[in-house]
């Protein structure tokens, strides 16, 4: 301990201490808004959200949820596809957006206009998200804006399919209510060896049962 005549000095009441300034580094700092998840149907894809499109699928071929890819093709070839998505009449392209950035999508497949018997039905396909954005619930909203536009027009069920490997998809799935019906042991052949590919359904407007001579008569 050093001596000295300020070791001795009594201390200043607390009462007395000088008020502390407003505005200093002790205050907290605000807390930065947390992202905002979207979703919704595209009909146009600009520069950006083309460029943002493809900047998500290949973070997603690269995380192993592609969507076919397993490993992402030249930029000129996923920019090809994407606007080849837009030109056809029987697909329906969903993006999710995180902070107004596309960061992944799905589609709607519609059954082509030959197929009468199979016209009630279409797939959910291409689904999945960057890396990134996960635990934002996009997933989730993704399937469901999907669903409620396959619904709103006129089909009744929803089909899907997926890589056994795709755990966290194949757990939303089910919880969103969709029914395994199918495996098949040689759905995809990726490192090396095949995966099993798990397929499932939806129904999405139930079939009113026929009415009964009875009930038909009142």
């Amino acid at each position: 301990m050093t001596d000295g005549p300020e070791n001795d000095a009594p201390a200043t009441p607390a009462s007395e201490a000088a008020p502390a300034k407003s505005g200093t580094a002790s205050a907290n700092p605000p807390l930065p808004a947390p992202p905002v998840p979207t979703v919704e149907r595209a009909e146009t894809l600009n520069t950006n959200d083309l460029h943002d499109l493809c900047d998500a699928a290949e973070a997603a071929i690269i995380d192993g949820g592609g969507f076919g890819w397993l490993k992402p093709p030249p930029r000129h070839t996923l920019e090809a596809y994407w606007k080849g998505v837009m030109l056809i009449p029987e697909r329906m392209l969903f993006v999710a957006r995180l902070d107004g950035v596309i960061a992944g999508s799905c589609q709607i497949q519609k059954p082509p206009r030959n197929n009468e018997a199979q016209g009630f039905a279409c797939n959910l396909t291409t689904n999945f998200l960057a890396p990134w954005s996960r635990g934002h619930g996009l997933a989730r909203q993704l399937v469901e804006i999907a669903e409620r536009n396959a619904r709103d027009a006129g089909f009744r069920i929803l089909n899907l399919d997926v890589r056994e490997t795709q755990r966290a998809a194949i757990r939303l799935y089910e919880t969103l209510g969709y029914s395994k019906f199918g495996e098949h042991p040689f759905y995809a052949f990726a490192n090396d060896r095949y995966v099993r590919g798990y397929f499932y359904f939806k129904e999405l407007i139930p079939l009113r049962p026929a009415a009964t001579p009875s009930e038909s008569l009142t």
